[in-house]
């Protein structure tokens, strides 16, 4: 420990996490018990070894080896031919039970002296066996005979390069000892020469190092000096912080008060900056260093010239978006005004930008100013989690929606984001609140017109109401004015965007018919007044909010319901009664096109050219989540969007995306949207470096994994979390102790308690999460631990108080949420810095899904994450092997994203939807009368004269299915709607529904795929 009173709240946090893992790790050993009062070979589950014979009797494969092996040992490549000769320290200790009438009746189980035996090892050709002598007799004097063991050499020659296993094996008698299990076990190879391998699981790569100096078999195995390999139980790495500016450079003020002031002179030395850091990287003479130093293959010498390339495309298009501003007025404008509003939105939090993120705005900005042609691209935000992606688009959307004030939109959609599924949280739907907020206030205050900036919130029926109809008319599952919970159930804010105050009151408001959140504040600007944010489907509709967040399977909608039409063009029109918003086709309900109940206005006309409604920008987040089935529904739904805002406004949208991966994104942008696909920023010239990341020596995250032996991933899991909330209550009632303990000063110990008093036990399924929290309760040793779940199915009042319990926990320790049992809930956007260790309940079934999940740990301080490997899966098990890389390197262990728009099985769900959404959209507003019934939708396709080839050859268009190799694609759409015709001529037709015309009905939400999509909730 530092000197007195000199240790910073990081150092003593990293101290603390170092020895919150020695005692996990202890407890998983046995290291300082004494005696146990049950057998040790049900409680511990690192560092012990089965005897041989037990193992050869049960294990029938390689796979239940692994899960209660008799063997430990590290495979080396020697660097010369045989012989070999080395020194293979072997430590272990026994476990002994006691007669009924020994010392201790109530703990007979006792634990022996350690063994620490050098062997001496000289092995030929065919290996050979070592030390069973001699480690005998070192047990019975420990007081454990009949205990034995041997170093085993195998010689494995039929590889390119000859590899040694030396494994120590517990040769013991299953029978005539109380145990036969080893314990604490562990080797030391020290004195032989030996070669690197080379990872072959992954490629060569002129960014990444590939050796690895030795494997591990069933451990893991650290180089503790030049040739010395110790064997580990568990395999620890430990990340670091990235620092956001090389200062090689002169660095810009990007602070957001000067970039609303006079933003170019910084702008201009961030790209002078970045020039010369290409020059330097990426040149052509740079590249010629690097390749005869660091010897590249020509391959490698190939891959870094289409990088170097890529690079310097990213910084012409920065150099692009920084002449646009100079030229473009509104634009320059419309940046400064974005800055006020992002620094006003962070209350001081940060005081400036990561010069990434102005990066990304640079060379994105151009769609503003020259909007046909950056529609053709999407722009993928790709950058470390937790590193500021979403205030990165924040931005963007804010600077959209104020050019699309100052350059005549006055209303309506600027930016329709979604988020995979229910994956959208509360704390990203308040930071949108916050942001378009604080854009409101400067609006105001620059006096820029048009309508106040808002925001909606669209996710459906199982987090919001689609409608709220009058009670007298209300339908058994319709929300009403008097349904239970209504209004409070439905408040999505956590707190007062304005004036940041957490006394919110929901109401509705019968006269206007809305849901509001009111501000209860009084010295809040809008005090007791509605809040613009719309959280009912038809609200969405009716007022069209500059931005609109809600989950992808909305999309489903704009098959289903005409005034979903708002989000991608123009409504009808505007009805005349004061907030009631714009009107849309005449129903049953509606019968004059307003969406308030027995509205007895008349229509008016729009507030501006109908093309400007359509909306500037569609942003994707987690955009790797967009595979398999969920991938190829929404392929074809954003066809459908786009081709329905073309039709209607004569524009496309700008596509901005979010992803936490880049294995793949060429083609799955390609396959998604038939667009190309643009990464920023270019990964820099080495793995973790860039130039807009640095690596630093500040702790990050320490990864462990752990391959349990013996017992269950549950027992694992219990005792895990036992141990790390058993070691928080220590330090409660101990601080002196535990600190001198831990290395941490005592002054420290409260903020300790509250950044690792609450653990997250995660599980990629909603089974492991609700078995996790079910066996915590019931097997943990450590009294009192309160557990709370987070998963898809909690409900948002729910989630709403347990984030609030977590940012604002109780005083007293005994009353805060001690572990969150969470799913992939978690790991999309629930930003909590006193989330700093986690326990994974097996690999996450995609590399992906772990980069993203682990980042929800660490934000601020050290973290520590424990993944659980099922060991018996071979995956599981490889990462196992190779853990250090795995963490390092995650990003080339990403899957590419299966995903193709060309399922016919897909094609079968997605054909109602399209052939709907075309009659909803363009068909009845050109008719000017109401098609919702299949009669008058007959007529007026007889009165048009349309066909089903026709509109076969319309919707394989939308598809993209229109080319030669499409012709069984283009045969099941005409097979379709021949069915859909013939329905609709047939005069036994006996429903009212459009829907129910044709073999399949319109698709009802994406999430009619779940199922079959990796979205585990």
């Amino acid at each position: 420990m530092n000197g007195s009173n000199t240790q910073s709240p990081e150092q003593a946090c990293q101290a603390f996490v170092g020895w919150l893992d020695r005692r996990v790790v202890a407890a998983g050993r046995g290291d300082g018990l004494e005696r146990l009062e049950v057998a040790p070979a049900g409680t511990f589950w690192l560092g012990r070894l089965a005897c041989e014979e037990e193992v050869q009797k049960a294990a029938g494969d390689e796979r239940s080896e692994r899960l209660d092996p008799c063997a430990i040992g590290i495979r080396l490549r020697p660097a010369s031919p045989p012989s070999w000769s080395m020194s293979v320290i072997v430590r272990a200790r026994g476990w002994v039970k006691d007669s009924k009438d020994g010392p201790d009746p109530d703990k007979r189980w006792w634990r022996t002296g350690l063994v620490e035996e050098k062997v001496p090892v000289s092995v030929g050709g065919n290996g050979g066996s070592f030390g069973s002598a001699q480690l005998a007799a070192a047990f019975a004097a420990v007081g454990a005979p009949g205990l034995t063991a041997e170093i085993r050499v195998e010689v494995e020659d039929w590889h390119q390069r000859t590899e040694l296993v030396v494994q120590l094996v517990n040769t013991s008698p299953q029978k005539g000892l109380t145990d036969s299990h080893l314990y604490e076990t562990e080797i030391e190879i020290s004195g032989l020469a030996t070669a690197p391998f080379q990872l072959e699981s992954l490629p060569d790569s002129f960014r990444y190092d590939r050796k690895v100096p030795a494997y591990g078999v069933n451990v893991g195995v650290d180089e503790v000096a030049p040739g010395v390999f110790r064997s580990t139980d568990t395999v620890s790495v430990q990340t670091h912080r990235p620092d956001y500016w090389d200062h090689t450079y002169p660095k810009p003020d990007l602070k957001f008060s000067a970039l609303a002031h006079d933003p170019l002179p910084q702008l201009t030395k961030l790209v002078d900056a970045l020039t010369l850091y290409d020059d330097a990287h990426w040149s052509p003479a740079a590249l010629d260093v690097r390749q005869e130093a660091e010897s590249w293959t020509d391959a490698m010498r190939a891959e870094a010239d289409a990088s170097a390339q890529a690079v310097f495309a990213e910084l012409d298009r920065l150099r692009k978006g920084l002449a646009l501003l100079e030229s473009t007025p509104a634009l320059l404008q419309a940046f400064q005004l974005m800055n006020e509003a992002i620094g006003d939105s962070t209350r001081g939090k940060y005081p400036d930008w990561r010069p990434f993120q102005i990066g990304f705005l640079l060379s994105s900005v151009r769609f503003l100013a020259e909007p046909t042609e950056e529609a053709n691209y999407v722009d993928t935000v790709w950058f470390a989690t937790g590193g500021g992606k979403t205030e990165t688009y924040l931005g963007l959307l804010l600077t959209a929606a104020f050019y699309d004030r100052l350059t005549g939109k006055i209303v309506g959609v600027t930016a329709w984001s979604r988020f995979p599924l229910r994956l959208l949280s509360l704390q990203q739907t308040q930071r949108f609140a916050d942001a378009l907020a604080s854009a409101e206030i400067v609006r105001q205050a620059h006096k820029v017109g048009g309508a106040p900036f808002s925001l909606g919130f669209l996710v459906g029926q199982a987090g919001t109401p689609n409608k709220i109809v009058p009670t007298a008319t209300a339908k058994d599952d319709e929300t009403t004015p008097d349904s239970p919970g209504v209004p409070n159930k439905y408040q999505v804010l956590l707190r007062c965007p304005f004036c940041r105050d957490e006394n919110l009151e929901m109401r509705f408001n019968r006269q206007r018919w809305m849901l509001e959140h009111c501000c209860k504040n009084e010295s809040c600007r809008y005090a007791n007044c509605a809040l613009p944010v719309y959280v009912v489907d038809q609200e969405v509709y009716r007022f069209l909010p500059t931005v609109v967040v809600g989950t992808l399977d909305k999309a489903a909608s704009i098959s289903l319901q005409q005034a979903m039409r708002g989000l991608v063009g123009p409504p009808r029109g505007s009805c005349s009664e004061a907030w009631h918003g714009f009107t849309y086709a005449d129903r049953a309900r509606t019968p004059n096109g307003c969406l308030v109940p027995n509205c007895q206005g008349s229509l008016t006309g729009l507030p501006m050219d109908k093309a400007r409604f359509a909306p500037t920008l569609r942003l994707q987040d987690e955009l790797h989540l967009l595979r398999d089935s969920l991938g190829a529904v929404d392929a074809h739904y954003e066809s459908l969007l786009d081709h329905l805002q073309h039709e209607t406004s004569g524009s496309r949208a700008k596509i901005v995306a979010s992803s936490a991966t880049l294995t793949g994104y060429e083609r799955q942008v390609d396959v998604l949207y038939q667009r190309e696909g643009r990464v920023f920023p270019q990964p820099g010239p080495r793995a973790g470096e860039s130039f807009w990341t640095v690596p630093t020596a500040q702790p990050l995250r320490q990864f462990v994994a752990v391959a349990p032996r013996g017992v269950t991933l549950e027992h694992v899991s219990d005792r895990t979390l036992d141990t790390l909330q058993r070691c928080i209550r220590e330090l409660i009632d101990d601080q002196v102790g535990v600190c001198a303990e831990a290395g941490v000063e005592p002054k420290h110990a409260d903020m300790l308690v509250s950044q690792y008093g609450t653990n997250v036990v995660y599980g990629s399924t909603l089974y492991d999460v609700e078995a996790a929290g079910r066996s915590l309760g019931s097997n943990n040793t450590v009294e009192g631990i309160n557990v709370e779940q987070l998963t898809g199915q909690t409900e948002f009042d729910e989630v709403r108080a347990i984030l609030e319990r977590l940012e604002k926990p109780e005083k007293d320790f005994t009353d805060r949420v001690h572990v969150v049992a969470a799913s992939s809930m978690l790991s999309h956007g629930v930003d909590v810095e006193r989330l700093n260790t986690m326990v994974m309940l097996g690999l996450p079934l995609t590399t992906a899904e772990f980069i993203q999940t682990t980042a929800r740990v660490g934000r601020s301080r050290p973290g520590l994450v424990y993944v659980l490997h099922k060991i018996g899966r071979e995956r599981d098990a490889q990462t196992f092997r190779h853990f250090g890389p795995y963490v390092r390197q995650g990003d080339r262990f990403v899957d590419p994203i299966p995903i193709t728009r060309r399922s016919r099985r897909v094609l079968d769900l997605t054909i109602a939807g399209a052939v709907a959404a075309r009659t909803l959209m363009i068909r009845e507003p050109a008719s000017k009368q109401r098609l919702s019934t299949p009669l008058k939708l007959r007529d007026y396709l007889r009165t048009i004269g349309l066909t089903p080839q026709e509109e076969a050859d319309a919707i394989a268009a939308v598809f993209g299915l229109d080319g030669p190799e499409d012709s069984l694609h283009k045969q099941q759409i005409l097979s379709w709607l021949k069915d859909w015709f013939a329905d609709l001529e047939d005069p036994t037709l006996k429903t009212n529904f459009m829907s129910d015309i044709g073999p399949t009905p319109p698709m009802m939400s994406l999430r009619d795929v779940e199922a079959t999509a990796p979205i585990h909730d």
